[in-house]
């Protein structure tokens, strides 16, 4: 038999959806010379600053938090980057996306690329499309979305570390297809502790150097901070593992002035020769930038002005004057400010005083307490302490507090050795992050016999404003059938004082019994809640709670299950039914691995079988479909309506609420699902 020719793979052709060449002239520009190359006009980096104020501070007013800083450091990165590839693209006159995959990693820095394109007048940004930024009503979400925005995103991102090594694989793919062109992936110091960018890190040069790659340039800010504050401070230096890149095989490029223009600007033509010339070798450009630069608040804070620093839209114009070094900024500008100024008294005007609280605040108080107790908690963190709870414990206490960085795998598999070793580990993340990169840690706690109490914050659209690739609607389908790990979802401060303190005591119980504890997981969201919801609640363990009951008045009854953070919605929704002589029970199942099945029985039966369950979850995988299951085991008649997210992402919005209206989840449509199940 004659053996087949290898001939060269050619893969299925697929339109890109990316926006063209910029057709028009640069808003606000600049001029560079290159030596021995033409002048090149590049987006201004004050502009980029200022405009990306000016759409945070939109997101502000709405209620959303935005991001500053990491933009900021690399707006003249990213101006000198665009610059080039416009350039060459136009010079051979071919878009500029077949010369170039632009891949940023950094979606907390996407809004500057809003920004930066919307000067350009390209992909149908112009400065009036940045005004939403944020908002339900716009595709610019938080974080780069291809679902949202696919003429400016070509691979989503958002968790830190993880559009690097999907860019590598950009680069396989031009090399199996026979194509040159050359992939730009844009990185921060922080993502860099993620395994898998470290994996990556690794992967890229060795597989270059078997001539498996295209061209490939890495573009890394090193500004030393995170979200908590610096680097080498909060957790470790990363300048060991950036020192070893040469080693791997990376033709490190070293720049020490990364908010330099002109520098930028040279040593990007350099790294994209280089590259080209040689695709066996990959190029980083390790470029020292300054997070927040702009202003000496933000550049000088601990974080670097990671979100936005400002409070009220009338601190703007001192805000752009400082980012212009006292130059007069653009007058488009100051009519935006303007805008904003009267958005914000009209809002002012009509917002009701939010008198609820963060679930967060349980959670600390339960530790605290613990720990005065004598008990042996030990806080593991990566990097979002302020967000999920545990900041206050770790202030009280910072002997017994670690943080292991933008590593979410990693400390849950460090806190596996504390807890082997004898302590009370209590991890925590936000819940994306906790039950992706989490998953297998958790598995292998479980397998090893080291529990630990898990803090997963910011739980499905309650991160509202930071878009889908943050919004953990998964989160109870990917956890809840690990062996000896139960599940809860905290719906208000008080209860997550008391579960908290009571699984810390269980486990400190357990194992002076000689038993292995149950790794416990609490869910929670973002926003303020009530502080309770009756103040004769008994949050226990595993038990539910009946927190209103308004059978005895009516004929027609139906139980209204809530998950963690829909529970106010299904009060309201019990109130109004309640007004419409329809009886509601309102049972939260507090633990949803693990039902209580007493609790569950008797609610079903005063209500004469009629269930409709409200979760800010996926319906495939989530509460209701194990409860149904369950509850159909045990031979129990009746009848329910599940609401939930029907397979389909998320995006960014201002709240909470915005979402929960789009996916049928809110007040109102809980009471129209009870009416359909009643037949009315």
């Amino acid at each position: 038999m004659t053996p087949m020719t290898e001939t060269q793979t050619k893969p299925l052709v697929i339109k890109s959806k990316l926006a063209g060449n910029p057709t028009g002239n640069l808003r606000y520009k600049l001029e560079i010379q290159i030596p021995g190359k033409i002048a090149l006009q590049v987006a201004d980096p004050r502009a980029t600053r200022a405009l990306i104020s000016l759409m945070d501070m939109s997101a502000v007013i709405g209620g959303a938090a935005s991001h500053y800083g990491g933009p900021a450091a690399l707006a003249e990165l990213m101006s000198a980057l665009h610059a080039l590839v416009f350039a060459e693209s136009q010079n051979q006159n071919k878009n500029w996306f077949e010369l170039y995959h632009v891949v940023n990693d950094a979606g907390h820095c996407e809004n500057g690329l809003y920004a930066l394109k919307a000067n350009y007048g390209m992909a149908g940004l112009n400065i009036n499309s940045l005004k939403k930024f944020r908002s339900i009503e716009s595709g610019l979400t938080g974080h780069g979305e291809v679902h949202c925005f696919p003429e400016g995103v070509f691979l989503s991102n958002g968790p830190l570390g993880s559009a690097f090594p999907q860019s590598q694989g950009l680069a396989l793919g031009d090399a199996l297809a026979g194509n040159s062109r050359t992939t730009v992936c844009v990185i921060s110091d922080g993502a860099c502790m993620e395994g898998e960018a470290k994996e990556a890190l690794a992967a890229i040069p060795g597989l270059a150097a078997g001539g498996k790659m295209a061209p490939f340039v890495a573009i890394l800010s090193d500004n030393n901070t995170k979200l908590s504050g610096r680097i080498d401070k909060e957790s470790f230096s990363m300048q060991p593992t950036f020192e070893s890149l040469k080693a791997l095989g990376w033709k490190v490029l070293t720049l020490e002035q990364g908010n330099d223009l002109q520098k930028c600007t040279e040593t990007l033509a350099q790294a994209l020769d280089l590259a080209k010339s040689n695709p066996r070798i990959p190029v980083c450009v390790h470029a020292k930038t300054t997070k927040g630069i702009g202003t000496k608040k933000t550049s000088e804070s601990s974080s670097g002005g990671h979100g936005f620093p400002l409070k009220s839209a009338t601190e703007l114009a001192a805000f752009l004057t400082e980012i212009y070094n006292g130059e007069k900024y653009p007058e488009e500008f100051n009519s935006w400010i303007q805008e904003l100024i009267q958005v914000e008294e009209a809002k002012k005007k009509s917002t009701v005083k939010d008198s609820g609280e963060k679930i967060q605040k349980g959670v600390s108080a339960a530790m605290i307490k613990a720990r005065r107790e004598g008990l042996p908690i030990v806080s593991v963190t990566s990097d979002l302490p302020g967000s999920t709870g545990v900041a206050e414990f770790r202030k009280e206490f910072p002997k017994d507090s670690l943080d292991i960085g933008v590593a979410e795998s990693n400390m849950i598999s460090a806190a596996v050795g504390l807890s082997k070793l004898g302590f009370i580990p209590v991890v925590d993340t936000f819940a994306q992050f906790g039950v992706t990169k989490g998953a297998l840690p958790l598995m292998m706690s479980s397998l090893s016999e080291a529990p630990m109490v898990c803090i997963f914050s910011h739980t499905g659209f309650q991160d509202a404003a930071d878009g889908a690739s943050h919004q953990a609607l998964s989160y109870f389908a990917m956890v809840a059938s690990i062996p000896h790990v139960e599940v809860h979802a905290l719906t208000c401060s008080d209860e997550a004082e008391a579960l908290v303190a009571q699984s810390i005591q269980k486990i400190s119980n357990e194992r002076k019994a000689g038993r292995v504890p149950n790794t416990q997981i609490f869910f929670l969201g973002r926003e303020n809640f009530p502080k309770n919801y009756a103040s004769n609640v008994n949050y226990q363990l595993g038990k539910a709670q009946i927190l209103v009951d308004h059978t005895a008045s009516f004929s027609k009854k139906v139980l209204l299950v809530a998950v963690g953070s829909m529970m106010p919605e299904a009060l309201k929704a019990a109130e109004t039914l309640r007004e419409q002589k329809i009886g509601t029970m309102v049972l939260n199942p507090s633990c949803l691995n693990h039902l209580d099945r007493d609790s569950f029985v008797a609610a079903i039966k005063k209500c004469d079988g009629n269930i409709v369950t409200v979760e800010d979850h996926q319906l495939i995988g989530g509460f209701a479909q194990m409860m149904t299951h369950h509850l159909h085991l045990m031979g129990l008649q009746f009848r329910v309506k599940s609401l939930g997210v029907c397979g389909a992402f998320g995006q960014s919005a201002y709240n909470a609420i915005d979402l929960y209206r789009k996916h049928r989840m809110d007040s109102v449509s809980i009471v129209s699902s009870v009416k359909s199940l009643l037949g009315e």
